[in-house]
């Protein structure tokens, strides 16, 4: 058989690169490897962006500090206040009034009555709510009946951060209740057409960083400080600004800077009336891009040199990024990390099969010129080649513990910042010894939350016996040793924890940069771990463990069979197991 020419198994090589380069970028694609990273990219496409033109028919109403200086009293405000506030928004031409101030729960009759005629006097106003019953219907003012006879509706306010808590999109809807942003929308006498969204969590246009909507005072509208053509013809949105009501929010639009909700709810309103302007590109797009990114640089590298071919790729991706800027000024959000990480690793893989290859022929060159010519000369005509260093990842099977302290955040509102993080240092102290002595490797604290993955990266078959172990230590010995320390010192009485375990399949290893690496895990079992700890909220059980880690463990005597759950985000319920005693 006649041998191949160096030429032909280097496009073959290069080839190969493209190919693996573009299944490398898809499989990312498809699991939303790198969706932290895409989604910093669209808060960097709002900042190239800048601020647009302050829509004209929007404006916020906000409950800020100025409003609890002037009034000197505490909230929940008297519901009075809020009945003359919406009075005062009706007799300046509101075309609609959008409170985002809960009112699930009766006070006193006449504030309460107050309230709900203010309500009636004023045209289809929208209230706010986060909770709703098995039928999808609000529980604002008792029921939708009173609802509906004063003419009034609610809308869902519950928003989802995106990893990073940074607030990008809002729900159409939520257990069934219209979003908060479709209702008021709905109220004015408009078709929402819900499918032109796209997704069922759009993105929010967000027309500039806070401020940009224009706001007024609570305390100004209601002592009769601002005049009527502030609001007249334009809907309305009435809520919580002032930091310590706790409804403020980092967005993309925001930078390190926090967005009141009532301002994030105008935005997502702004969002619906105008159609949804910011639509994702099709999947077959992206996949396009992927594709081409992930074969340019083969085919750049077989007709240049390797150092042309790092420029072309490197202006090609430069080009792509001001592509990407112009479509989303026009509204369209292309893949950015996906299909330039494909360019990044199809350059990667070029520049080394290239490398290689030609150390290779640089090899046999040498081989064969050296039966006739000194190795000194020999050596002359040899060229040094670059080392390429590979990073991955691995598959392991193991046990993850998520554990969260239950009403931290009210306990650390009472103390001063020295005390909670002495506190807190105590605890994650205990808490982390209880995990490192049964063989866990503590993966990140969130706060008062830990992570923690027992059996990656090194392989331990009892991995779930571990967990246990782990578990049972840190709320039978370790939790009493921090409780009893806050008493003693006059903290308060101490806390409960929350506490997930899953057993499976997780992918895991280093991320970073060369002078500092962290370990991580991901994947479905750390997910659905963390939605299990949150899931013991409410319920009389400190422990919830998956029947994925209940068949794992070699003693099953101490924990106690719970229910079939359900748990976001898997279509099938999972057999849930706590820890007796």
């Amino acid at each position: 058989m006649p041998r191949r020419r160096p030429a032909a198994r280097r496009t073959e090589a290069l080839i190969a690169v493209g190919a693996v380069s573009a299944l490398i970028a898809v499989l990312a694609y498809a699991t939303h490897l790198m969706r932290p990273l895409e989604l910093g990219t669209v808060d960097a496409r709002f900042s190239v962006r800048g601020t647009q033109s302050a829509p004209g028919d929007l404006a916020v109403v906000a409950v800020d500090d100025r409003t609890f200086s002037r009034l000197g009293i505490q909230w929940p405000f008297p519901r009075h206040l809020h009945a003359r506030v919406i009075d005062a928004l009706r007799r300046a031409g509101a075309r609609g009034i959008a409170y985002d101030v809960q009112f699930t729960e009766p006070t006193a009759p006449r504030e309460d009555n107050a309230l709900i005629r203010a309500v009636d006097r004023a045209d289809g106003v929208v209230l706010s709510t986060t909770e709703v019953d098995a039928q999808g219907r609000a529980d604002v003012f008792g029921g939708e009946r009173v609802l509906h006879s004063v003419g009034a509706r609610a809308g869902s306010t519950v928003v989802q951060p995106d990893p990073g808590g940074v607030l990008r999109s809002f729900p159409l809807s939520f257990d069934g209740l219209p979003g908060f942003a479709v209702a008021a929308v709905e109220a004015g006498g408009a078709t929402v057409d819900r499918g032109s969204a796209g997704t069922s969590t759009p993105l929010i246009d967000f027309r500039g960083p806070p401020g940009t909507i224009p706001t007024h005072s609570f305390v100004d509208v209601l002592q009769g400080r601002v005049p009527d053509s502030a609001f007249r013809g334009k809907l309305v949105v009435v809520g919580a600004a002032a930091p310590s009501l706790k409804d403020v929010h980092v967005t993309s639009s925001s930078g390190d800077h926090e967005m009141s909700g009532p301002e994030v709810q105008a935005n997502a309103i702004w969002t619906v009336e105008h159609g949804f302007p910011l639509s994702s590109s099709p999947a077959w797009l992206d996949l396009a891009l992927i594709a081409m990114f992930a074969f340019f640089p083969p085919a750049a590298t077989m007709r240049v040199r390797a150092g042309a071919a790092i420029l072309l790729a490197v202006g090609v991706g430069a080009a792509y990024v001001v592509v990407a800027q112009l479509a989303f000024d026009g509204g369209l959000v292309l893949p950015v990390s996906y299909p330039l990480g494909a360019l990044a690793l199809a350059t990667i893989g070029s520049l080394a099969v290239s490398y290689l290859i030609a150390a290779f022929e640089r090899q046999r060159v040498h081989d064969t010129f050296a039966r006739f010519v000194p190795e000194a000369v020999v050596g002359e005509l040899m060229e040094r080649t670059d080392d390429d260093l590979r990073l991955g990842a691995v598959r392991r099977e193991g046990t993850v513990l998520f554990s969260d302290l239950r009403g931290f955040t009210t306990f650390s509102e009472t103390l001063e910042p020295d005390q909670v993080v002495e506190v807190l240092n105590r605890y994650l102290s205990e808490m982390s010894e209880a995990i490192m002595d049964h063989g866990g490797t503590l993966v990140s604290y969130m706060g008062d939350g830990i992570m923690a993955i027992f059996g990656a990266p090194i392989e331990q078959p009892d991995h779930a016996d571990r967990a246990v172990a782990a578990t049972r230590e840190m709320l039978e010995v370790r939790l009493p040793l921090v409780n009893r320390w806050i008493v003693a010192q006059g903290l308060g009485d101490g806390f409960e924890m929350g506490i997930g375990l899953n057993s499976g399949t997780v992918m895991s290893g280093q991320v970073g940069s060369e002078r500092r690496l962290e370990y991580t895990a991901i994947g479905d079992t750390t997910n659905t771990a963390a939605r299990l700890e949150g899931m013991t909220k409410g319920t009389p059980h400190q422990v919830f463990l998956a029947d994925s880690t209940e068949r794992l463990l070699s003693d099953k005597s101490a924990i106690s069979f719970v229910d079939e759950l359900p748990v976001r985000g898997r279509e099938a319920t999972i057999g849930v197991w706590t820890l007796l005693g």
